[in-house]
């Protein structure tokens, strides 16, 4: 990390530190109401992207009704704002009562001596969910995506390990899972947020999601499969303000024999009933999608047609190849 980044993120860590050790009524009374208003009323953070996801999700639902969401999801992402700012200073204590695991030492039992999945979503306050690693005899392992900014990105890096969640790069997961298969190694518990939308060349199913065609990452199903790991659905529920308790269910064993993208289809069907529940809690502002059969179908027509043109050009005709009696006569 260059000198200037890491003044950079010295400075921005200890300022959320510091605010973060202001009392709660003025984080989520002050605080989070003027993210709100900036987001909402001065910004608009992505409030076509928001209204245009509801709208498509919910046809059933009126007007009206789709603006209450759309209010409550704004409001709900200036507490989680104000979440990522506290996961600088947030105690253990707080961060245990925040969020309560409901069928925790069952799933421990379930999962003893196995290496495990949680197949988690942009729902709720997710980053609370790190707490599990102080309750668990796994190390928890919290697949993520890195950031173009170097200081948000060591920011999330160092919060999330604070209380001994190992964050891991996508593409560094299957080394530690396999690492993980050792007899002499501690088990692990791969929590992996499922609910973004993939590249468009990695887009191979479609799935019927909150009333629309939906393309998924199959990085779950891909690693359940391949290693015979069991995945639990986290299925998160706002017992008040600011205070969650999550549900760990079973959707695959690690043996069952299934077809390909069921796994997956089981998964979406578990994340779109948790959303329906309490729409606001889900990141409507995500360009979930951006994509459609017909853009996906266009881009692999335009792939084939530039590997086509590739190989021909590359390609040198037989009549110019030396040593080809017929290249010279006639």
């Amino acid at each position: 990390m260059k000198r200037s980044t890491r003044i950079q993120y010295r400075i921005f860590y200890k300022a959320c530190r510091l605010v973060g050790r202001l009392p709660e009524k003025w984080l989520y009374g002050g605080l989070a109401n003027l993210i709100f208003f900036l987001l909402y009323r001065v910004v608009r953070y992505r409030l076509p992207v928001v209204r245009q996801n509801l709208a498509h999700s919910f046809p059933e639902k009126t007007e009206h009704e789709r603006l209450d969401i759309e209010y409550r999801f704004y409001r709900h992402l200036s507490e989680v704002f104000v979440d990522t700012i506290r996961l600088a200073s947030i105690s253990r204590e707080e961060i245990l009562q925040r969020m309560v695991y409901t069928n925790l030492e069952e799933n421990e039992r379930r999962m003893k001596g196995k290496n495990w999945i949680a197949a988690m979503s942009h729902y709720g306050s997710w980053e609370l969910t790190i707490n599990y690693v102080c309750l668990s005899d796994h190390r928890l392992l919290a697949v993520y995506r890195p950031l173009h900014n170097k200081v948000f990105d060591f920011y999330y890096y160092m919060v999330r390990s604070r209380f001994g969640t190992q964050p891991i790069p996508m593409h560094e997961i299957y080394r530690e899972v396999i690492r993980a298969q050792r007899p002499d190694h501690q088990r692990v518990g791969v929590a992996l947020i499922a609910d973004q939308t993939p590249p468009i060349h990695e887009i191979k199913h479609w799935y019927h999601f909150l009333s629309q065609d939906t393309p998924f990452f199959s990085g779950i199903e891909k690693i359940a499969r391949r290693f015979h790991m069991p995945i639990v659905f986290m299925h998160v529920r706002q017992t008040r303000p600011r205070y969650y308790e999550a549900e760990l269910i079973p959707i695959y064993d690690g043996e069952e024999e299934v077809s390909e993208y069921e796994i997956t289809q089981r998964y979406v069907e578990h994340l779109e009933a948790m959303i329906r529940e309490n729409p606001h809690l889900w990141m409507w502002s995500h360009r979930r999608w951006k994509h459609s059969r017909q853009s996906v179908a266009a881009f692999w027509k335009a792939e084939q047609e530039r590997v086509r043109k590739s190989e021909g050009a590359s390609a040198k005709p037989e009549e110019t190849q030396p040593g080809n009696r017929d290249a010279y006569e006639g």
